[in-house]
């Protein structure tokens, strides 16, 4: 992995031509952990390491409130249950 990244390579790229996600490539070629959870003792910097690596493990963030089908959920859970649509229509009154 050390090589890829001396090539350019980016640890996206690398953990995808070797088959693993690209958090493992990232601890694999600079032996650190993409979380932060190592210490920093004022050692160097180390070929490939990136001064915020998290995005290699998270995923996007995304709201599911905004996916029509959690709002199709929402609205069949609400018909199916009585004291929930008669909080509704009262709230519809307040408004």
């Amino acid at each position: 992995m050390r090589e890829l990244l001396a090539r350019g390579e980016d640890h996206r790229d690398i953990g995808r031509r070797t088959g693993v996600p690209a958090g493992q490539a990232y601890l694999v070629g600079t032996g650190r952990p993409t979380d932060g959870g190592h210490s920093s003792d004022g050692t160097a910097p180390r070929p490939g390491e990136q001064a915020a690596p998290q995005h290699l493990v998270s995923p996007p963030h995304e709201n599911p409130t905004s996916k029509q089908v959690v709002h199709e959920w929402i609205a069949a859970r609400v018909a199916a249950d009585g004291q929930q649509r008669r909080a509704g229509a009262a709230r519809e009154e307040r408004e």
